[in-house]
Parts: structure tokens; C-alpha cells; sequence
């Protein structure tokens, strides 16, 4: 079986949730949402839960952070610095906050940082194949 990995985030709204995923590409898994949950697919592997904050505290006794402060940057991989930049504004026009940090470029790496609309921070990166694959060394730029 594929490991997988599920990424499970407390919410305000989750209709809002939804369509701001949604709008970055991701997939609504139906058999997996209701009206206190939806499962998001990014990829076979992949799965974003948002979960609403009643619906959170019935795994953890864990407090919600509030939304200007960070457990965790969750980064996705695009497959061109294009889609990087495309999903860093799809992120702003579905309710979220676009650039929440400087452009990062390495050359042979870039990324953009974004919030959902509950404050999750996000990261879209991508990285040189190449480089990736160990292929060719990494080079910073001088």
C-alpha cells in the first residue's frame, strides 16, 4: 500500500476551506466530507483534511492556534517556477493571504509563501529535476 499522508487542519468555515483548496487545485474526496469535514486530495499520496473546530476538538484536547501564529509551513512541490507563481496568486483571489513572506530564490529552488484563510501557512516551491534527482550539485547564487 502507498504511504500516504494526511494533513489535518482545524477551520473556521469549512465551505470556505473547500473552495479556497479548491481554487489551488485540489481535489474534493466526497465518500470523506460532510458538513463538519472535508477531505482534500492533492495527490495520491496527499490529503488535506480541514476539519471545523468543533469537529477538531473531538481528536485533541490541543488549544487551536490563533490564526498570526505558526506550528508548521506545509510546502507543496509544483512542477515549474510558472505554477509556483500561479498558485500563490490563486491563493490570494480564493481568500487567502498571497506572498505572507519574501519570495525565496536559489536558483536551482524558489518558493512563495501564502496563508489559507485560517492562517495556515503554505509554502508552493519548486525545485530544478535535476538537482532534485542528484544529478547535478546544488549552486547558490553568489
Amino acid at each position: 500500500m502507498t504511504r500516504m499522508l494526511f494533513v489535518n487542519l482545524p477551520v473556521a468555515d469549512v465551505e470556505r476551506a473547500k473552495a479556497f483548496y479548491t481554487g489551488l487545485g485540489f481535489v474534493n474526496e466526497p465518500r470523506f466530507t460532510d458538513e463538519t469535514a472535508a477531505c482534500m486530495v492533492w495527490s495520491e499520496a496527499i490529503f488535506v483534511m480541514v476539519l471545523s473546530h468543533e469537529k477538531w476538538k473531538g481528536f485533541t484536547d490541543r488549544p487551536i492556534p490563533d490564526s498570526g501564529s505558526s506550528e508548521v509551513m506545509l510546502c507543496l512541490a509544483c512542477d515549474s517556477r510558472a505554477e509556483v507563481d500561479a498558485m500563490n496568486e490563486r491563493a490570494g483571489q480564493h481568500g487567502g493571504t498571497a506572498d505572507v513572506a519574501p519570495l525565496s530564490d536559489h536558483g536551482f529552488m524558489m518558493s512563495r509563501s501564502f496563508t489559507d484563510p485560517d492562517g495556515h501557512f503554505w509554502e508552493a516551491m519548486w525545485m530544478d529535476p535535476a538537482v532534485a534527482s542528484g544529478e547535478t550539485p546544488m549552486e547558490q547564487p553568489a
